[in-house]
């Protein structure tokens, strides 16, 4: 199957291209900038713009979006994805598979209510869809403590989190792509909900440096649903994958 992977240099992208290619799909990269060496075809294209959409994706069967914008959010992911949506109906493109973030829908964060509108944009279009919901992935986490790490800083707050693997979500991206259009799929997390400060923990444990705990209060609607677990899977999600202490454990082999 040919397979085009709409930012599929990012981090979950690079994931999913190297699945798919494994699988012995032929993946064709669509972004802005070309991949490293080696993996797979690329076509430049803007989801901000179209331009370069409709040829990028032709010949295609599948699309499969990664795509993931601090930038431009709504211009990109909202708007970005009716270009996209319009450029797939031109091409002929038979399934559009999608990654959105468990709880997004209870979270009043702008990023995450870009996805809600997302979501909506594909499942009312024409274009036949999966959607999968999967948690912040353990980059992130480490990005966020990093930082502060820097400055001998341990951020402590009860918000909860369920990281997970991102190869964990390409697979059953990949999985998607071979089933065909299936609407929305079982949500995925990591195996275990920590709160940040438990998290923070195991960053310092895993770089060996004292850091100074700082409280970080989150008020009012987005504090409420980060510690009543709303970016956690519920009962009908799926664990999978490694654990963040395993993930930050395997960096260093």
């Amino acid at each position: 199957m040919r397979v085009a992977v709409v930012g599929g240099t990012g981090v979950l992208g690079t994931a999913v291209v190297r699945e798919l290619s494994a699988r012995g799909h032929e993946v064709r990269v669509v972004s802005r900038t070309a991949p490293a060496a080696g993996v797979a075809q690329h076509r430049a294209a803007d989801l901000a713009t179209g331009s370069g959409l409709e040829s990028a994706l032709d010949g295609c069967d599948t699309v499969v979006d990664a795509v993931s914008a601090r930038r431009r959010t709504r211009s990109v992911m909202v708007d970005g994805m009716r270009r996209l949506l319009e450029a797939e109906r031109q091409a002929g493109i038979g399934h559009h598979v999608e990654i959105s973030i468990v709880g997004c829908d209870q979270v009043p964060i702008a990023y995450y209510q870009a996805k809600v509108a997302q979501e909506q944009v594909i499942t009312t279009g024409e274009i036949p869809w999966t959607l999968l919901r999967a948690s912040q992935f353990h980059e992130l986490v480490t990005e966020i403590l990093a930082l502060p790490a820097r400055w001998r800083i341990a951020p402590h707050t009860t918000a909860e989190v369920q990281p997970i693997d991102v190869s964990a979500v390409a697979t059953r991206l990949a999985d998607a792509v071979d089933n065909g259009p299936a609407g929305r799929i079982a949500d995925i997390a990591g195996p275990s909900v920590h709160t940040i400060t438990e998290l923070a923990d195991i960053y310092r444990n895993h770089i060996g440096r004292r850091l100074f705990p700082l409280p970080v209060p989150i008020p009012g609607r987005i504090g409420r649903a980060l510690r009543s677990g709303a970016l956690c899977l519920d009962e009908h999600g799926e664990a999978i994958g490694i654990g963040y202490a395993e993930w930050l454990s395997r960096l260093t082999r």
